[in-house]
């Protein structure tokens, strides 16, 4: 309880998680997290709860630094043997320091959690790899343990005290996506062309998405919802048939480290983007064939 109001008194929100787990206790758990001491209060008297932190509802962007955990990096970081190494490898490619000097919490598994702020007029999401090998962020629609928290393989805790720094410029740019391209010139095709084209479109996504390996899934369910999220506000493909292909091939994404949730939000947050880029394959009239 103390570990939950200190973190809303910093400006974080909280909510509960199962004890000795990772996963939320309460149901629509952005929503739920609060700064209310007298809700924290209720919350942790009647259980002992991890401690669930919302973290992008404080504009905060949480950096998770993995320890290699026995496998091999890849080949652009040789001998890394985690996140906070390959962190420090594009620090130094970047001409930066190592972004160590901010609030840090050490996890059970050793590795890292580092909290920075985000810059204004920026909402980072959550991403898996992005950056390097054996790092994900955590923003707006993620959320991480924090300190305080207790699991079976040993304890959060903070190992660097202090203020929440800044998220440095290099890092801002790395993860920030990049523009929407221009919408596509309508193609003037018969029905039948249209139609084709329009499935092989949708078998192409919904085939990378269902052989998305980890490490790429997070950005794999992005794009190809934004894909059909085109074909949505292009009147192409009705939204709802749209969201039910994309979770029927991204099911397999969903296990111990991915929960269904998760896939469920990025795979709306990309629907969403996409619509806004209209894409109509502009059927004509006519018979079949008729290129006329």
């Amino acid at each position: 309880m103390q570990a939950a109001l200190d973190a809303a008194a910093a400006g974080l929100h909280v909510f509960p998680v199962w004890p000795r787990g990772k996963l939320p206790a309460v149901k629509d758990w952005e929503t739920a997290a609060t700064r209310d001491p007298q809700v924290i209060e209720e919350w942790w008297t009647a259980r002992p709860w991890n401690l669930g932190l919302a973290v992008g509802k404080a504009r905060v962007l949480v950096v998770d630094l993995d320890p290699h955990r026995g496998s091999q990096p890849p080949a652009e970081f040789p001998d890394a043997r985690g996140g906070a190494d390959v962190l420090a490898r594009l620090a130094a490619q970047a001409g930066e320091p190592d972004p160590v000097d901010t609030y840090t919490v050490t996890t059970p598994s050793s590795g890292e959690h580092r909290y920075f702020l985000m810059p204004e007029g920026l909402e980072l999401r959550n991403t898996q790899s992005r950056l390097g090998w054996k790092i994900d962020t955590r923003g707006h629609g993620g959320f991480v343990v924090g300190a305080g928290s207790v699991r079976e393989d040993g304890l959060y805790r903070v190992s660097r005290p202090g203020a929440v720094a800044p998220l440095p410029s290099w890092l801002a740019a790395a993860l920030t996506p990049p523009p929407p391209p221009p919408p596509a010139e309508p193609l003037a095709l018969s029905r039948r062309r249209a139609d084709a084209y329009l499935q092989k479109i949708l078998d192409d996504e919904l085939e990378e998405l269902t052989g998305a390996q980890p490490g790429t899934r997070h950005d794999t369910r992005l794009k190809a919802a934004r894909t059909l999220g085109r074909l949505v506000a292009g009147g192409e493909l009705d939204e709802n048939s749209a969201r039910a292909l994309l979770m029927d091939a991204a099911a397999g994404h969903i296990g111990a480290d991915t929960r269904e949730a998760e896939v469920a939000r990025d795979l709306e947050d990309g629907l969403e983007y996409g619509k806004r880029l209209p894409r109509n394959l502009r059927r004509r009239g006519g018979h079949d064939g008729d290129q006329r």
